[in-house]
Order: C-alpha cells, then sequence, then structure tokens
C-alpha cells in the first residue's frame, strides 16, 4: 500500500513540473522588444544558451526543435522569435 501512495506521489510530482515549462507560448507571448535581458530572465528563466560579442547577446531557451530565441542589443530586445511552440 505504501508504496502505490509513493507512486501516486511521484507521478502527482512529474505531472506538476511537466506542467511549469517556462517554454510555453503564453509566455513567447509576453516577451515585447525594448525590454531588458533581466525582464525577459523573469518571464522565461535562464537561457539554455547564449552568446554575447561586441554588445550584442544571442539567447536561446530550449532545444533545437521547440524553442525561443532572443537577440538583444545592449541588455534589451531587439528581435524575437520561436520554433515548434
Amino acid at each position: 500500500m505504501k508504496s502505490k501512495v509513493m507512486t501516486f506521489v511521484l507521478c502527482g510530482l512529474l505531472l506538476f513540473l511537466g506542467g511549469c515549462s517556462k517554454l510555453s507560448k503564453e509566455n513567447y507571448d509576453k516577451l515585447k522588444i525594448g525590454m531588458s535581458y533581466d525582464e525577459v530572465v523573469a518571464i522565461m528563466g535562464n537561457a539554455d544558451t547564449c552568446d554575447a560579442a561586441m554588445g550584442a547577446k544571442n539567447c536561446i531557451w530550449g532545444t533545437s526543435t521547440k524553442n525561443i530565441t532572443v537577440k538583444f542589443m545592449a541588455d534589451n530586445v531587439v528581435f524575437f522569435n520561436s520554433t515548434g511552440l
């Protein structure tokens, strides 16, 4: 009986965590041109990858098949797009 309860609790926790992904259409729709990097991180969480050079930064949240890409200039959003949302 105890193992069934633990299995149920574990499944519920996995469903809850899976539903908490910040990589969603709803969060993508919150992004706006001119937002600061910190504002984007507050919505999306930390990026999976970021490349920076000469005041420009390109950050990606997600994988090659499902992602949100945001380009920053002087730490402000200048362009963003999504794939697979």
